[in-house]
């Protein structure tokens, strides 16, 4: 019978920090994934995470209060602000990070360009919050671990290769228009092709997969054992403490004895159609709903911790980590998710509902879009929205799956991913949106974006919405008219990152019975605890963030460690 100390229930970044993090402080650690390869989530992500007055930013001279993202906070979350838990995200996140980059083979990069979502709120920050996973090549991991790395989402990709925020993007939408950002591109694309010739396999990674890549590493070299296709089908218990799981594993069900306990961070629910059923809204079957989350996803690590009385927390403002996604459809019948985050924000594109008229500001975060989406479809039909663009922007920028010039767009106006239309009466009529609607609203867009102007949602006001628009584009970078045509539609449809109801659980990851009782050696992090944001989404990386700090925290109790780490290691 194999006994450890901490059994990791999950291998994405919050099993995968909490195993990391327990592992440095000498206990010996056991991650059990249920699918035959590692990530989760994380892996399809773009890796980036909040982790506000973290070393990187200091480093570059930007130094905060921390009052500073606790007010934001207060303001962003309004009644679901848990002081506890946030103060313990606030205090752990910085010190976080500082672990990582000091002591494992996980670095980072600052996000030095990213604001908080909600610009016009007290305390948002206008960058330097965030930090990602410093790209790395996979051939610095031994070929056993290469093994475990899960792959690039395509969707997400070009080419299968991974495409970073920030700079390395910059170049490739400046790829034909910018001598440097031709030679970039160029060389990214050749290395990538030398990749595939060589090991089958994309080796440039970046994102999400670099971040597990990195974690991975860092497990290894810490002594983890890393154990996939292993799935945690009950918790085993001395009384009311967990002392450990049966996992179903290739060679039969095995008892793993865990001393120091078991964390739960096996993805959430986002492919429980069930729950999805009873707590999304206007998804009257479950099946109304589309997550860019691993089809492993489907809310083991709830139901382990509510089969021994912990309690599954729903009050909050969303269910999900919401992103409006579009589907794409392949030969053979294979449907692709594609999820929408860097077109929304550029100038020369609207959305739409079936009515015509837009309903949000493109250019705000996702969950927010979404939530709109939700709110205002028309009731009595399908939960989607159109975006619309012009000939000029579909050659310029990403628009969904079809890419810009010199990529040709017929192989998805074939598949009907794309829908094109010589006037924007034609388009609507083609889309089954309301033409005079849509005409109606292109004009009134038109008149307003010439001057920079966005009366009715007040696009590019915020720093996040310049961010999200054209640098080089004035007078603001989020704002252009619809004007040369053929113009073009993609329908999109509610998704998500993945789920935010979850474990309830206190500042130190421990699972809460319904008294509020600490529940014995049972953690959880990750999307299996409830969201420490209360469900909104204020800035990018609220996901990841708070998983691998809560990770970290978990990691750190069970080895009964109390301090926190200083900026130095």
């Amino acid at each position: 019978m194999p006994d450890c100390d901490l059994l990791v229930v999950g291998g994405g970044a919050a099993g995968l920090a909490g195993a990391v993090t327990a592992a440095f402080h000498g206990l010996d650690v056991i991650v059990a994934e249920k699918a035959p390869v590692l990530g989760g989530a994380t892996a399809w992500s773009g890796g980036w995470m909040w982790a506000p007055l973290n070393p990187l930013s200091q480093a570059d001279g930007i130094v905060e209060d921390i009052d500073g993202p606790r007010t934001y906070l207060k303001h962003a979350l309004g009644e679901h602000y848990d002081e506890p838990r946030v103060e313990a995200l606030l205090q752990n996140a910085r010190h976080m990070v500082a672990f990582f980059e000091n002591h494992t083979s996980l670095q980072f990069v600052s996000g030095s360009w990213i604001a908080d979502i909600q610009g016009d709120l007290p305390g948002a920050g206008t960058g330097r919050r965030s930090v990602g996973p410093k790209p790395i090549n996979a051939r610095r991991l031994r070929p056993q671990l290469r093994r475990l790395l899960r792959p690039q989402l395509y969707e997400t990709s070009f080419l299968g290769m991974g495409i970073m925020a920030g700079p390395d993007l910059q170049a490739f939408l400046h790829a034909t228009s910018s001598v440097r950002g031709f030679a970039h591109a160029a060389w990214r694309v050749a290395f990538h092709v030398f990749d595939l010739v060589t090991a089958r396999r994309g080796m440039q990674l970046v994102n999400g997969p670099a971040l597990i890549a990195r974690l991975v590493k860092s497990a290894d070299e810490r002594g983890v054992r890393l154990s996939v296709s292993s799935r945690a089908i009950r918790l085993t218990t001395d009384g009311a403490a967990v002392t450990g799981a049966v996992l179903a594993t290739p060679d039969g069900e095995v008892t793993v004895r865990a001393r120091r306990g078991v964390l739960l961070a096996a993805g959430g629910f986002p492919n429980d159609v069930q729950r999805r059923r009873e707590l999304f809204p206007r998804t009257p079957t479950g099946a109304e709903h589309w997550t860019l989350a691993p089809p492993e996803t489907t809310g083991d690590g709830v139901g382990l911790g509510e089969s021994v009385g912990g309690r599954f927390d729903t009050a909050l403002a969303s269910p999900a980590a919401w992103c409006a996604v579009s589907l794409v459809p392949y030969r053979r019948g294979r449907v692709g998710v594609y999820p929408h985050i860097v077109d929304r924000g550029k100038p020369g594109l609207i959305a739409v509902l079936s009515t015509g008229k837009r309903f949000v500001n493109e250019a705000d975060g996702y969950y927010q879009f979404t939530t709109a989406m939700i709110a205002e479809a028309p009731e009595g039909e399908e939960v989607m929205s159109w975006l619309i663009c012009d000939h000029a922007f579909q050659r310029r920028y990403p628009f969904g799956m079809a890419k810009p010039f010199p990529v040709p767009t017929w192989p998805y106006l074939r598949s009907g991913y794309l829908t094109k239309g010589r006037t924007v009466e034609e388009l609507a009529i083609r889309c089954g949106i309301d033409p005079v609607g849509l005409a109606t609203t292109v004009a009134e867009f038109n008149r307003y974006a010439r001057l920079g102007e966005d009366p009715q949602f007040h696009r590019g006001s915020t720093p996040f919405n310049r961010g999200s628009g054209d640098p080089e584009h004035g007078p603001n970078p989020s704002l252009a008219p619809l004007e040369s045509p053929p113009f073009y539609a993609i329908k999109v449809r509610p998704g998500s990152f993945g789920t935010f109801a979850g474990l309830h659980t206190d500042p130190q990851s421990r699972v809460l019975d319904s008294a509020g009782t600490p529940i014995p050696g049972l953690y959880a992090a990750g999307s299996d605890q409830a969201n420490v944001m209360g469900g909104h989404y204020p800035s990018g990386g609220i996901n990841i963030g708070p998983a691998m700090t809560f990770g970290y925290v978990a990691g750190r109790h069970a080895a009964g460690v109390s301090r926190y780490e200083s900026s130095t290691g």
